[in-house]
């Protein structure tokens, strides 16, 4: 059998998911009324129930994000929920707490949340042995970290394609928290990361001033993705349950259409949902939101990841300025600009600036604020007006189920067959008397030109035959009524025919890897205690958010290093590095400050408060 692989888009409301499965979407994920670790994208009950009956109509699939973590208190109405869930059809949740997989659950499928820093194959098969049907991976894996847990723990793996990049180990991110108490495992992160910091060495001296020293590019992959399958990939997520619906939509598309070029003709994949995409726009990544792109590790480390001038979305490269004339600039390609477009660039102090284009003529831009920009300086279009006027249509992505109609004759009169791509049948009979056409003509031509009207259907008419034993005569009305009746019909089939996968959870006590485990591990509540101690772990730290001691605690790990952004690593850049910093690094925005810890035999950095003791390491090892 081949193997089904598949594109997982966000949706923060019902809306946005209609569009990622109508731009070609196999899957969506949304957030539930509460437990989603984006707390502001959570819908009603009755909204989800919504989207996974038009995802379920072209075989695709709605997984629901449970994956904060749970204090004792929320256990219940978490359970009650997970419930009514099961109930409305959705087809898996995504969580991170392992107190759910003690509770009585109904037979709904499991993902473990990449918030669950899946980056070792002995826990991820440790997490399929416990019932786990998939895995999200963390994103700072290379191909053959992946192809090794594929090959070892055996289990469905998910992988993030294009989006933000957390900039750490997804789960143990703990900087929102300490300064302030918002929770990114409770599905507030205050983006501490984003903001700018100044970068101090151990002399007192500041190296940089105002930079966004923990912001970094956002991710593609996409060309990665003949190897990723190959490593055992089998479904392609984006990250943006906060995003708007132009970028949903170009996102997908553009995935889509990627995926379907190396799935034709495949003898091993096929895609995981039905139906064909038409689109009114040529999808490109650039043209909505993005910080610029990296592939992160995915090939090892080997540039630059960090997006220091800004947070915000770069957009698109247009060209250099070219000069300044009156109260407009000539900028390089300004004949791709429009009316209405936002434009970004790098000013003299290195921070991201922006204009607003009020019009856009004879390749000459005229700014709703004409600021002092150098000649030479790249400019970029970071809101593209045409393009998501374009995108935000409904009609710009249209996703229709193939089928075949037959008109036909029977005793009483006639019927309409239709049998879809995925070989569902309806079949609608009328009652009507048999009459030769007036000119003893056929009609045939006419009759398919009715039966091909498919409209606001899911459904395009790719083949018509018309079968009669004499030129009968039929009023259009009832030719269109018969479409109608056997299309409507044969949704009704599709979601009938509609196999959820279930499984039901067996409780299992097989050893858990570690036996201690300290608060990176997020544990938070009773039950998920009462879990791990069931699976032999003697010693178990409170999670972060219940025990934190302000002041000395690591609150962020992270594969991103600085030193190697600032070209001082001794061990990838070692010919390059000339005098080495004087160490502890300090970052430093307003009264905030923190230490970063270099731990080069795993390459990763640590992000610790500022007054946390810890050695510094050498840099002699091999």
């Amino acid at each position: 059998m081949k193997k089904k692989i598949e594109i997982l888009a966000p949706a923060r409301d019902l809306i946005g998911g209609i569009a990622a499965i109508n731009s070609g979407a196999d899957a969506v994920y949304i957030g539930a009324p509460q437990f989603g670790a984006r707390s502001n994208a959570n819908n009603s009950i009755e909204d989800v129930a919504e989207l996974v009956k038009y995802a379920h109509l072209f075989n695709a699939q709605v997984f629901v994000v449970m994956n904060t973590i749970l204090y004792d208190n929320e256990l219940e109405t978490c359970r009650a929920m997970i419930w009514e869930l099961y109930d409305i059809g959705v087809d898996a949740l995504i969580i991170q707490d392992m107190a759910i997989m003690e509770m009585d659950l109904p037979p709904i499928v499991l993902h473990a949340s990449t918030q669950a820093n899946n980056r070792d194959a002995d826990k991820i098969k440790f997490l399929k042995d416990a019932g786990i049907k998939r895995v999200v991976l963390a994103r700072e894996l290379n191909l053959h970290q992946i192809k090794t847990i594929y090959d070892e723990a055996d289990v469905e793996l998910e992988f993030f394609v294009t989006g933000a990049l957390c900039v750490s180990f997804s789960g143990n991110c703990y900087m929102s928290v300490a300064n302030g108490e918002r929770s990114a495992n409770r599905g507030s992160c205050a983006q501490n990361c984003r903001l700018p910091y100044n970068l101090i060495d151990g002399n007192g001296d500041t190296l940089i001033r105002n930079s966004h020293l923990l912001s970094i590019k956002d991710l593609d992959v996409s060309d990665q993705i003949p190897n990723l399958i190959e490593a055992g990939i089998v479904s392609f997520k984006i990250e943006g349950r906060l995003k708007d619906v132009a970028y949903v939509k170009n996102n997908v598309s553009y995935l889509r259409q990627k995926l379907d070029s190396y799935l034709e003709g495949s003898d091993k994949y096929i895609k995981a949902s039905s139906g064909k995409c038409t689109y009114t726009f040529d999808s490109t990544l650039s043209r909505t939101f993005n910080r610029g792109y990296t592939d992160y590790f995915v090939n090892e480390r080997h540039s630059s990841i960090g997006s220091w001038e800004s947070p915000k979305s770069k957009g698109q490269y247009i060209g250099k300025l070219i000069r300044t004339v009156g109260n407009a600039y000539e900028i390089e390609n300004g004949e791709l600009l429009n009316n209405g477009d936002g434009l970004c660039f790098i000013n003299e102090n290195n921070e991201a600036d922006g204009i607003y284009v009020n019009k856009a003529e004879n390749g000459k831009v005229y700014p709703n604020v004409l600021k002092e920009i150098k000649e030479g300086t790249f400019i970029y279009r970071n809101n593209d007006a045409a393009f998501i006027k374009i995108v935000e249509r409904e009609d710009s992505a249209i996703r229709k189920i193939g089928t075949t109609l037959l008109l036909t004759e029977n005793e009483n009169g006639f019927e309409l067959i239709a049998t879809d791509e995925d070989g569902n049948v309806s079949t609608v009979k009328l009652e009507h008397p048999k009459e030769q056409t007036k000119t003893g003509e056929s009609i045939e031509e006419n009759i398919k030109v009715q039966l091909a009207k498919t409209g606001f259907t899911p459904y395009s008419a790719d083949e018509i035959n018309v079968m009669f034993s004499e030129n009968w005569f039929l009023p259009i009305s009832k030719i269109n009524e018969m479409r109608r009746n056997v299309f409507d019909q044969l949704s009704e089939i599709r979601l009938a025919n509609y196999k959820r996968e279930e499984h039901q959870l067996v409780k299992t006590s097989h050893p858990y890897p570690e036996t201690k485990l300290d608060f990176m591990y997020n544990v938070s509540n009773k039950t998920a205690r009462k879990f791990y101690e069931r699976h032999g772990v003697t010693e178990i730290e409170k999670a972060f958010e219940l025990q934190w001691d302000p002041g000395k605690s690591r609150v962020m790990t992270t594969k991103y290093c600085i030193k190697y952004e600032l070209k001082k690593c001794p061990i990838h850049q070692k010919d390059i590095v000339g005098v080495k910093v004087k160490e502890p690094l300090v970052l430093k925005q307003g009264e905030l400050e923190y230490k970063l810890k270099f731990n080069c035999k795993p390459c990763e950095m640590e992000i610790w408060e500022k007054d946390a003791e810890f050695e510094i390491e050498e840099d002699h090892f091999h």
